[in-house]
């Protein structure tokens, strides 16, 4: 079974660790262990969230006041290469030797025009107290948005229109190894006024391409792994419940946040609209019951 499995950026760190190395490593080999358990007779694809590295390093590179601080495509592209070399080396060390893997920058083109732009909804980097929050956004010209019990610098999210490396993707895969790929959703790019090809301030979603990259790969399974256990119906209320099985209609009627689920839901629903294939979206610790379909919210067609 040929499958795109997407990491949250907070199944890669748990909601309020420091964002050391040493953490962020722990927790890869924690995803990592778990992906191992679906390698054999499957074909994989590993997609990947980086909100918090990205935002890290966003932090780190204002701290050097020497320099213009580096824009997000830029960020986006390191933090591409740094997880998916932790992935790469975690994995290796759990899969037979003769297994061979790839992590593959990817550039997706957005629009320019896409109203994203004007509407920030993206959180990257650290959860703040609000007063903190409030703080930084007045003195960096922040956009927040509440996440949690805190608030989170948001950035903005513009859909995915193109991935320009799906033909090598799909040539690894054909050479069986497993790709890491479109990482953080992949490096924003759009052609200026002339037709040259350039990076983007904004962070794409990382849920809508892998959705994208599932369905031009033609994977018969989308998964989105993150650190809950799936879909709630009413979350948050005592009538709050799992959705166990569902459809994209009935997805998207719920009025998911866009911060949180929303983008999870509304990536899954797209897969499964336009394969009549399966996707579910559940907790990374239940990876391989939800890749069996035991686990997880389970959406497919009608």
């Amino acid at each position: 079974m040929r499958m795109v499995i997407a990491l949250g950026g907070n199944a890669l760190l748990r909601r309020g660790q420091p964002m050391t190395a040493a953490n962020q490593r722990a927790n890869v080999r924690a995803a990592c262990e778990r992906i191992a358990e679906i390698v054999a007779g499957n074909e994989v694809v590993i997609a990947h969230g980086n909100g918090p590295q990205v935002g890290l390093l966003a932090l780190q590179a204002a701290a050097y006041v020497d320099v213009p601080a580096y824009p997000l495509d830029v960020l986006g592209a390191q933090s591409e290469a740094m997880i998916g070399y932790v992935i790469e080396q975690e994995l290796g060390n759990l899969l037979p030797p003769e297994q061979p893997l790839a992590t593959l920058l990817t550039m997706v083109e957005v629009d320019r025009d896409d109203p994203a732009f004007t509407h920030p909804t993206k959180p990257i980097g650290p959860v703040y107290p609000r007063e903190q929050a409030v703080v930084l956004a007045a003195d960096a010209g922040w956009s927040i948005a509440p996440d949690g019990d805190g608030f989170r610098r948001v950035v903005p999210s513009p859909k995915p229109k193109r991935i320009f490396e799906i033909r090598p993707i799909r040539q690894l895969l054909e050479e069986g190894m497993i790709v890491v790929c479109a990482g953080g959703g992949g490096i924003p790019t759009m052609f200026d006024e002339h037709g040259d090809l350039r990076g983007v301030e904004a962070v794409v979603d990382k849920d809508a391409t892998s959705a994208m990259l599932a369905e031009e790969i033609g994977a018969d399974l989308l998964v989105i792994a993150t650190d809950v256990d799936g879909v709630y119906v009413d979350w948050g209320t005592p009538a709050s419940r799992l959705l166990d099985r569902t459809t994209p209609d009935e997805l998207e009627g719920l009025g998911l946040a866009e911060g949180s689920m929303g983008p999870k839901v509304e990536a899954a629903s797209r897969f499964v609209r336009g394969t009549r294939k399966r996707a579910v979206i559940g907790s990374l610790d239940d990876l391989a019951l939800m890749v069996a379909g035991r686990a997880g919210t389970v959406v497919e067609c009608d």
